[in-house]
């Protein structure tokens, strides 16, 4: 009996690791399911793709995924399939308007409704992330080894703040000049 209980934990411990997002980023899998949930505007027809692509197509997505391409992932860091470099999603923004945002190899292009256009790169030798407008650059903060991160404030002060609710409320005070509203 020990034996049975034995088996059954097994296989669901094997099934939590090879179903959990750790191992990868299930790109080539999630692609397809994106594909099949716009395929067309009927929701009927979505799903009707769905059940045909069950038995064959989500399958052999999860084992390309599970073997190359998550192995390719864990090993240099990059999966071939989530590249997205140069794709332009428009993003409302909390004002209501549209943003166009655009992936770069080292972070986002993000054009404002009026034209205006910023960058945010991503500088893997410092492990910063820096804002680009009007062709200045200023560098937003870095990550430090002890996992908090430098915050450049609005005024060009660098201070250490830690990656959780305090570090936001330090970084809101030190930015607001020590007062914030809620």
């Amino acid at each position: 009996m020990k034996i049975k209980h034995l088996k059954v934990a097994s296989i669901l411990l094997a099934a939590t690791l090879v179903t959990s997002s750790c191992a990868g980023s299930w790109s080539l899998f999630n692609k397809l399911a994106d594909w099949n949930s716009h395929a067309t505007s009927s929701k009927i027809v979505n799903g009707i793709l769905g059940w045909i692509l069950l038995p064959t197509g989500y399958p052999i997505c999860g084992l390309i995924d599970t073997f190359v391409l998550n192995t390719i992932e864990f090993w240099s860091g990059e999966n071939p399939m989530a590249k997205r470099d140069g794709k332009i999603q428009n993003v409302m923004g909390q004002d209501g308007r549209y943003y166009a945002v655009k992936t770069l190899k080292d972070g986002y292009e993000i054009t404002k409704p009026d034209g205006e256009m910023l960058k945010f790169i991503y500088d893997k030798a410092t492990d910063s992330w820096s804002m680009v407008q009007n062709g200045e650059i200023k560098e937003m903060f870095r990550f430090n080894h002890d996992g908090t991160i430098k915050v450049t404030t609005p005024n060009g002060d660098k201070m250490d703040v830690a990656l959780d609710n305090t570090g936001i409320y330090q970084m809101r005070m030190a930015a607001n000049n020590g007062l914030y509203f809620l």
